[in-house]
């Protein structure tokens, strides 16, 4: 299966027009937003866990990544309510589960074998945010030669200057809105611009923003 795989070319994708597709486990459904292979696949997704679901025992050969939209996501390292941010690197094994529910953006198969040491991060936590600007904060949450992952706070009226992005970007609206070319970006659209793209972000209302940067492919 390939959805949005070119990882040279943009994709836009608004989540909540997307249907919700059973995955292989009972009460665990997925918004797939890329994805390159079969039901082991590089890949983007919303994943959203019943209460009282569970998924079965499993490794991520290639890594997992993962922040906490909704509700209480488990495994056996701990219990992690929304805003909690989790990366498992390559070679990890856990048994997810959810008792009231849970709604995750997880990113899967896209660590180097490099990175060895799991993330947790609570993104909550007033003391991680640092003002990089009037009305614009920012919370780093992983650094790497492969990649760089924070969040973002824009307050209402925003409008910042064009960033570049060597390596590329993508960006997931947690919360609130972004204006791009024209359109608004709600709450649950996933962006992804490719190396030597350039970004300007504005929000009317505000916004509350992951962002990953760095990790794409150079232009052939």
């Amino acid at each position: 299966m390939q959805i949005n795989a070119d990882l040279r070319q943009p994709a836009l994708v608004d989540s909540a027009a997307l249907d919700w597709i059973a995955s292989p486990m009972a009460g665990v459904e997925r918004r797939m937003l890329e994805r390159d292979g079969g039901e082991v696949a590089r890949a983007t997704s919303l994943v959203r866990y019943a209460p009282g679901s569970a998924f079965s025992p499993h490794r991520h050969d290639e890594g997992e990544e993962f922040l906490v939209l909704d509700g209480v996501f488990s495994d056996e390292t701990g219990d992690f309510p929304r805003g909690h941010y989790v990366r498992n690197p390559p070679g990890s094994r856990h048994t997810p589960s959810s008792a009231p529910g849970a709604t995750i953006l997880v990113k899967l198969r896209q660590m180097p074998p490099e990175e060895a040491a799991p993330v947790r991060i609570d993104t909550t936590d007033p003391g991680l945010w640092r003002e990089r600007a009037p009305g614009w904060s920012e919370a780093l949450l992983f650094s790497a030669p492969w990649e760089q992952v924070d969040m973002i706070r824009l307050a209402a009226g925003i409008e910042s200057a064009e960033q570049a992005y060597p390596r590329g970007v993508e960006i997931f609206v947690v919360e609130g809105s972004i204006a791009r070319d024209g359109a608004t970006l709600g709450a649950g659209t996933w962006l992804r611009l490719p190396a030597g793209s350039r970004l300007a972000l504005a929000s009317a209302d505000g916004a509350l923003l992951y962002r990953k940067s760095g990790h794409l492919p150079a232009a052939a």
